[in-house]
């Protein structure tokens, strides 16, 4: 039985809920009121680092490329194309500035052209609550249907040049059911096509790139099931590919009469592919084409007229094959110019083609885009991110490996000036949950920290997908302390090796990594100087046991369910709410968004509420909330920007970097 002091927090509609938010807010402010000319300075910085006016590569679909435009000065994409070639007049397709127009927050979700060309279907949220709403303009005409249809999930796909198939959620915020929508016909008369009841399931769906066939997966944390759906008749029935099995994982994509299918089955942790002929589904016609490996992870297959482009993960990397067939002496692993980066699809709409579009990046190098020349195997550098003032020569990336207490190895990657003195400031990031790997990507605002003298370094722990399926296996459930005693681990080594001191680290999570944050104050909070967590998940007990918050039940198979005794003690272990204690913590600062509807804005406010009841230190304790964003923050790429930098510059205050 426990006593929760600030359950009274989860009432938003309770004015003294919004006062109280008001109040942290007020006080943050007037703490960092000192800063108030640093940090603008600094998003001043960050702002004339980038390139305001900026142009995508265009992509080539059917008749049209398509790209989109950065303008000085707003906050939002413009999307255009032109026909045939490049040459031709550019024709405005939408302009997300105009849909923003006096919106405290708008999110463009899916943008989906029609076969045809004529149409667009687009989703968005405007409240920050991940409730998108489909629109459809008319390219001809440039009008646009209202009022749109309402209450979808994340995905929408056309099927032919009136009908679209999207899916719904329930009032859990799962995305449950799949309907139809045809052109010319009310929301309300939209077909249900599949409902799933399992709460701890959701639904997805895709196309394949010849547009061939429709696919909607209905999925666990442990388990798929997907069926297909026959575009040359968009309103026949789908069919189940494979039925549901526990702890059976699996996708498909279509090429060539065949279904091929990435799959664990049979104790394949790390997964292998597999096909079988589309009129012969049954697992006893699945032909194996690449056996498990234990040391390399198979992600997912994207197929093209002549080859399958297998994306896969080995020692902590990803890696793109080009894969003809079994044995085929044409396959080959694509050479990238550095050896730590990070690398995934571009925008590939073209079937048949003998060139793969990637994008690009590592901690040094800013976001690139290639085409890769499969026949010629050379990269074609089609942009680099322009960076202002920036010069990659000056900057030094290293990948280690720090052991941990049970003798395993976790992988930290660094970056740093060039000549940079030791022991100096330090930003240790993780996240370490959900087999979601944190891959060594540029940021340009990051910049702004490394100039100034702070090493940055990602822990790739445990709960993590960097290392395979059994890396992530290791950090979740039962084992979830691997992922927090990983961390620790990586800043001891840090401080033991030099690199920095306690005085000067700073660890950093967001989400699910907030929780990682909340752990590891609780177990060692002498090891660090200053504690960021944005939209920390800190309750787990208590989100855990209360199926009406959004995504609970879905993520019984990762946290587990506190129902089940075993499983509540050890979350009790850990869930830093509940561990929270009289003792000294280090600085802290905690972000939220009022209408997070992942981890709710009340999560870090009770976190805030109750470490200012029980901590014995006078170090500084901050909760700041958007009032008018979600789980990701601000939309606006200026607003986002201002968010950044605060919190970097209230870093560098706290580390003695602000000169």
């Amino acid at each position: 039985k426990f006593e929760d002091n600030y359950f009274w927090l989860r009432n938003k509609e309770n004015q003294e809920v919004i006062d109280y938010l008001i109040a942290e807010n007020e006080y943050t402010k007037e703490i960092t009121k000192h800063l108030d000319t640093f940090v603008d300075n600094l998003f001043t910085e960050m702002k004339n680092r980038i390139k305001e006016d900026d142009e995508s590569v265009p992509y080539k679909l059917n008749d049209y490329y398509y790209f989109n435009k950065n303008e000085k000065g707003k906050e939002y994409k413009i999307y255009f194309r032109k026909h045939l070639n490049l040459e031709a007049e550019e024709e405005k397709i939408l302009d997300v500035n105009e849909l923003a127009k006096d919106l405290d927050y708008y999110r463009l979700q899916r943008y989906r052209i029609s076969p045809n060309q004529k149409k667009l279907a687009y989703s968005f949220d405007n409240t920050g609550y991940e409730k998108f709403v489909i629109k459809i303009k008319d390219l001809e005409t440039g009008e646009t249907s209202a009022p749109g249809i309402e209450n979808i999930g994340w995905n929408l796909e056309w099927a032919d040049d009136t009908t679209i198939y999207y899916t719904i959620r329930d009032d859990a915020q799962r995305p449950y059911a799949v309907k139809r929508h045809i052109l010319g016909t009310s929301a309300e008369d939209d077909m249900l096509i599949f409902e799933e009841k399992d709460i701890t399931r959701r639904v997805s769906i895709w196309k394949s790139k010849d547009r061939k066939y429709l696919f909607v997966n209905s999925e666990s944390t442990l388990s798929s099931e997907v069926r297909f759906l026959d575009l040359s008749n968009p309103l026949s029935e789908f069919i189940v590919f494979y039925p549901r099995e526990k702890e059976h994982e699996y996708n498909i994509t279509y090429k060539d009469g065949y279904f091929y299918i990435v799959t664990n089955s049979n104790d394949s942790t790390n997964f292998k592919l597999m096909r079988t002929p589309v009129d012969k589904i049954g697992k006893e016609f699945w032909e194996e084409i690449i056996t498990h490996n234990e040391d390399v992870r198979l992600l997912w297959t994207e197929a093209f007229e002549n080859f399958l482009v297998i994306h896969k993960r080995h020692e902590g990397l990803k890696k793109v094959e080009i894969f003809y067939g079994i044995d085929d002496e044409k396959n080959h692993d694509v050479t990238f110019p550095e050896p730590i980066y990070g690398v995934w699809s571009g925008d590939n709409f073209v079937y048949k083609t003998d060139i793969v579009r990637l994008e690009y990046t590592s901690l040094i190098t800013p976001n690139s885009i290639f085409d890769y020349h499969v026949n010629d195997k050379q990269l074609e550098l089609l942009k680099e991110e322009e960076v202002k003032d920036y010069k990659k020569e000056d900057y030094v990336t290293t990948r280690k490996f720090v052991k941990a207490r049970d003798g395993v190895n976790v992988p930290i990657s660094i970056v740093h000036k060039k000549g940079l003195s030791i022991p100096a400031p330090t930003m240790l990031y993780a996240y370490g949950s959900y087999g979601y790997p944190v891959d060594t990507n540029f940021s340009p605002t990051l910049v702004s920290l490394i100039e100034r003298g702070m090493i940055y370094v990602i822990a790739h722990v445990r709960g993590g997908g960097e290392l395979g399926r059994k890396w992530y296996n290791e950090g979740k459930m039962l084992k979830k302390m691997n992922t927090f005693t990983d961390f620790i681990d990586c800043a001891q080594y840090l401080i033991n090796n030099k690199i920095t001191t306690e005085e000067q680290l700073v660890a950093h999570g967001g989400s699910a990594g907030g929780l990682l944050m909340g752990a590891i104050m609780n177990m060692r909070p002498d090891l660090f100087h200053l504690i960021i967590a944005r939209v920390p998940f800190i309750d787990v007990i208590n989100t855990m046991l209360d199926e009406s918050i959004p995504l609970t039940a879905l993520e019984w198979e990762e946290w587990g369910n506190p129902k089940i005794k075993e499983q509540f003690e050890y979350i009790l272990q850990y869930s830093p709410y509940e561990n929270f204690e009289t003792k000294d913590y280090p600085h802290t600062l905690v972000t939220t968004g009022l209408n997070d509807p992942r981890v709710a804005y009340w999560e870090p406010a009770k976190m805030v509420a109750k470490l200012r009841a029980l901590k014995t230190d006078d170090n500084i304790l901050l909760l700041k909330t958007n009032m008018g964003a979600g789980h990701g923050g601000a939309s606006g790429r200026y607003e986002k920007m201002k968010e950044t930098a605060f919190i970097y510059g209230f870093t560098l205050d706290k580390v003695d970097l602000v000169k």
